[in-house]
């Protein structure tokens, strides 16, 4: 029984507009800096914006309790419960309005640590910071990514957990509440408040990824959902491009900070379209909430029966000490210690050259000579080059193998690296030759994040998905943790050289365990993947080799 007079919903709408009102009180002051060129360092928050923050503290927790879902009472055994034709089922309407919004939500959610590339020279050169752009500052610019990437481990491994008990779609709406919320970043006066809520912003966004691709993994027919997934990940080298694209036009003439203020209205849309986010039938039916499951099932063409019905698709039997109170050591358990130490591995070598080697590029061009809207739209290039490739990576990973396509890009984006080592510096006298090495680090890493982040959602458990999930994208900004502290505290600059050489190791023995270690997905049944898991291991699996 419902303890509120007022139903969840409707408390969550109270909380989102709480929220939305702060944040457009946040907009006044930076409206009025239009003649200082937008520059706020040294002025004070006026009365509208303290009050604009009380509203968005208040407005999230109660967006928090209105998406806290009421105990259900399971009125059939869960070990019996199966899912049948889920993986059968044609693509149909609600398959691609699921898609087309999940596409939008990864995009809206890689731009967010995508900005910080492109917000660092600005906030360098308006607050006085230490940076390659101006390397006669005290405080390190680097602070700023170092928090957002801090944040982003938190969220990647309490959204995790808040996932698997919560709930797929209600993860996925709270992250979008706090996307409106931490876009006031772009409006704070002072470079310790934009630490602050580059922080929180980053709690948002390292939760979001990885429940996304928990939600497509249990929703979308298996034939189809390597390759869709991976194509849906795409959007995180099409983020790189829309961001690059946004900074070069924008950030001239309306400053750094209009890139963090564009995820005011963004983020809003996502809530509108909250509609076509199901919850994920899966979860519904690990938690006994059979007639929510069956509902939602029933739009994508498939029903839930028991095991006296049908044996040929299992939901839970494969997995019977892996129950809905599953913890998170369950991941480094027997069955899953091999696959889980290779795609920890994989995610910190990605870590270290999108954090690395990609957040100091924009920088590192400019040091080197190129001006700041140059060296954008160097990058912005590079991006669009690159990103006609996601078709071929998604049919590649979809239809001839998830394991040998996951190991061939890995193995290229290190020979990338390579290249940068080998040339250094000098590599802006060969522009073909940059173009051509930039494609990779630019797009390649984020063709590896999807697929990974695809991977990631196939190979562990329905109970423990949004955890392993999880798990991944925070090894990934781990990565980044250690090397932007390293170029905070000086102990390494952020040359070329030094970023292209600090990753091309990792990514190397990277390409080494997934082709011992890793376990082929490609078009399989969830289940089918971790029955193959479950079995006792007589040997290193090369199966798909």
């Amino acid at each position: 029984m419902n303890k509120f007079p007022l139903s969840r919903k409707t408390i969550f709408w109270i909380g989102c507009t709480m929220v939305s009102i702060g944040m457009a009180m946040q907009l006044p002051m930076y409206f009025h800096a239009s003649n200082m060129g937008y520059r706020l360092v040294g002025m004070r928050m006026d009365f509208s914006m303290i009050m604009g923050m009380i509203w968005m503290v208040v407005g999230l927790g109660i967006t928090i309790l209105g998406l806290i879902p009421e105990k259900s009472h399971i009125g059939l055994n869960d070990q019996t419960l199966q899912v049948r034709a889920l993986d059968d089922v044609p693509i149909r309407w609600p398959h691609i309005a699921l898609l087309f919004v999940m596409a939008l939500a990864m995009t809206l959610d890689v731009m967010k640590p995508t900005i910080l590339s492109f917000v660092v020279p600005g906030a360098a050169i308006e607050y006085g910071l230490k940076s390659p752009v101006n390397p006669h500052g005290h405080v390190p610019v680097a602070l700023l990514p170092l928090c957002g990437i801090s944040g982003t481990i938190m969220g990647s491994f309490i959204w995790g957990w808040m996932s698997d008990h919560m709930g797929r779609r209600a993860s996925i709406l709270m992250a979008a509440v706090v996307f409106i919320a931490t876009s006031a970043c772009g409006a704070m006066p002072e470079f310790w408040m934009n630490c602050m809520m580059c922080l929180i912003m980053g709690f948002g966004v390292g939760g979001m990824l990885p429940i996304l691709f928990t939600l497509m993994a249990e929703c979308i027919p298996a034939r189809h959902r390597g390759w869709l997934m991976v194509l849906i990940g795409g959007d995180i080298a099409g983020a790189y491009l829309i961001t690059s694209s946004l900074a070069s036009w924008l950030v001239p003439h309306y400053n750094w900070r209009i890139l963090w203020l564009i995820g005011f209205p963004t983020g809003l849309l996502l809530i509108l379209l909250n509609h076509w986010i199901p919850e994920s039938p899966r979860f519904l039916l690990l938690h006994g909430r059979v007639k929510e499951a069956e509902k939602i099932m029933k739009r994508f063409g498939a029903v839930a029966i028991t095991q006296q019905d049908d044996t040929s698709r299992i939901s839970m039997s494969h997995q019977p000490h892996i129950g809905k109170h599953a913890r998170f050591k369950d991941l480094f358990s027997t069955p899953f210690l091999g696959i889980t130490a290779a795609v920890v591995l994989l995610a910190l070598g990605t870590g270290f050259v999108r954090f690395g080697f990609q957040l100091w590029i924009p920088s590192n061009l400019q040091e080197l000579g190129f001006s700041q809207q140059r060296s954008f739209a160097i990058l912005r290039n590079a991006a669009l080059i690159g990103f006609p490739l996601n078709f071929l990576v998604a049919w590649m990973y979809g239809f001839w193998s998830s394991k040998r396509t996951i190991v061939l890009l890995t193995a290229l984006t290190a020979a990338s690296m390579i290249g940068f080592l080998i040339f250094g510096n000098h590599i802006i006298q060969h522009p073909i030759l940059l173009y051509a090495l930039l494609i990779l680090p630019i797009w390649g890493v984020s063709a590896i994040l999807s697929v990974l982040a695809a991977y990631a959602a196939e190979i562990y458990p329905t109970a423990i998905r949004s955890r392993g999930s999880g798990l991944i994208s925070g090894m990934t900004q781990i990565a980044g943790v250690f090397i932007i502290a390293l170029v905070a505290f000086a102990v390494a600059p952020p040359s070329i050289t030094a970023t292209a050489l600090i990753a091309a190791l990792p990514l190397v023995l990277a390409a080494i365990a997934m082709m011992m270690l890793g376990i082929e997905t490609r078009k399989r049944n969830l289940e089918d993947i971790t029955a193959e898991e479950m079995q006792p291991v007589q040997q290193v699996s090369t199966s798909a080799w």
